[in-house]
């Protein structure tokens, strides 16, 4: 079914992938619209396939009926203060992601599907990866995407690093997501997270 929703515009992407229940939340699909998935993969013309997408380095940006799925699961413990750490973080689509579940969180304390983000929320998205010209392309995305002010403002923070010892800067967090391959769970990032957290 996840193949099927492909779609020409990032709100036609979202939208299919809401009508197949592949997004059960008005949140998650709310924040996945305010992403342009085109500004994260290299070739626009497949930016809204959904589908895995070479980011170069040897990296994948994930489909993107994967993003809904990790943000479905991860939406109960995303609040307007959450500290977020995006493992393996890539083109920084997923950490755009978060960032807007934090301020819809802020703005209607996850209560309401209709709430426009917050512009003041404490929360805070770590993205690390170990490919230093991944970190910089992210970057590079997240501010054609608009989201330049948030990584001024550190609500957005991406950096280079070993994903499996964490940030301890940043720690504890209440989510960390892991959006690439390891063969165990490493323990720093156990260590990292907030008990209740995911």
């Amino acid at each position: 079914m996840a193949w099927l929703c492909s779609g020409n515009t990032n709100e036609e992407l979202v939208n299919k992938m809401r009508e197949a229940g592949l997004i059960e939340s008005d949140v998650v699909a709310g924040a996945m619209r305010l992403v342009d998935r085109a500004n994260y993969v290299r070739s626009t013309r497949y930016a809204y396939e959904d589908a895995p997408q070479s980011i170069g380095h040897g990296a994948t940006i994930s489909a993107p009926h994967m993003h809904a799925h990790a943000c479905q699961y991860l939406l109960p413990w995303i609040h307007s203060d959450a500290h977020i750490l995006d493992v393996g973080s890539g083109s920084g689509y997923t950490a755009a992601v978060f960032h807007y579940l934090i301020k819809t969180a802020s703005a209607s304390k996850g209560e309401s599907a209709t709430s426009a983000p917050s512009s003041v929320s404490p929360g805070k998205v770590v993205g690390i990866d170990h490919i230093p010209a991944l970190v910089d392309w992210s970057v590079d995305n997240l501010k054609r995407d608009g989201l330049g002010s948030a990584l001024e403002k550190g609500e957005i923070t991406m950096i280079a690093g070993d994903g499996r010892k964490g940030w301890q800067e940043g720690a504890p967090y209440d989510v960390i997501h892991v959006g690439a391959a390891a063969p165990e769970v490493p323990q720093p990032l156990i260590d990292m997270l907030k008990a209740p957290g995911r």
